[in-house]
């Protein structure tokens, strides 16, 4: 694993590069971003972003989504991967969020775990999206560039997360994920990195590195 000043010198080149990172899901509300996240689990954001589109006009609140069922539902996601399961998911937490929270989303991670489908890293780009919370999702992106960069080796997310999580100041946290996920999706692509493009090519000492 890098000298934590190291780790810290690059999240600060991303900071520079891009002070304020956004999700790249669509919402309307606290409740259709959990369901967009739901939704984008091993699925990309644009493709739920074009599932979403005409879904979220009609269905913005849980109790909106229990009146469209589950049927319906299936039709406005089923381009996206996994559409039957996310489809039972959504459902289900809709009705928890009815009959056990008065239609609100909870705001505490603990609780947020236990409605249907949604498990840390959902519930970390919750809090961290809408509530602007220190928390970090650690998805394939994050993971892959937190191998490559040797920030950590960890095996699980919740490893990873708890090493980057021991070295970044919580200003830095608040975008770590969203830094690294265009990171990933943009510049160091898995199949073919843009090194030419990279802002932290002096770092890097990978085998593949072009440049």
């Amino acid at each position: 694993m890098r000298d934590k000043a190291e780790i810290i010198e690059i999240m600060r080149i991303f900071e520079r590069e891009n002070p304020n990172p956004q999700c790249e899901l669509n919402f309307h509300n606290l409740y259709t971003l959990l369901v967009a996240v739901v939704l984008s689990a091993q699925s990309t954001d644009k493709g739920v972003n074009k599932a979403t589109a005409d879904l979220f006009k009609i269905a913005d609140t849980p109790q909106k989504m229990l009146e469209l069922g589950e049927e319906k539902l299936k039709d406005y996601i089923k381009t996206i991967g996994l559409f039957n399961n996310k489809a039972k998911n959504i459902m289900a937490l809709s009705r928890q969020l009815v009959d056990d929270f008065n239609g609100e989303v909870p705001t505490q991670r603990d609780v947020l775990t236990t409605l249907a489908g949604v498990g840390r890293k959902t519930a970390n780009v919750v809090l961290n999206v809408w509530f602007g919370l220190p928390t970090l999702a650690v998805d394939t992106h994050v993971m892959r560039i937190a191998h490559r960069l040797d920030f950590s080796q960890g095996k699980t997310p919740l490893e990873v997360e708890n090493d980057l999580m021991k070295v970044l100041p919580p200003e830095l946290v608040k975008n770590t994920n969203h830094w690294l996920v265009l990171f990933g999706r943009y510049i160091c692509k898995a199949q073919k990195p843009l090194c030419e493009q990279c802002p932290i090519a002096n770092y890097c000492h990978c085998r593949d590195k072009r440049i």
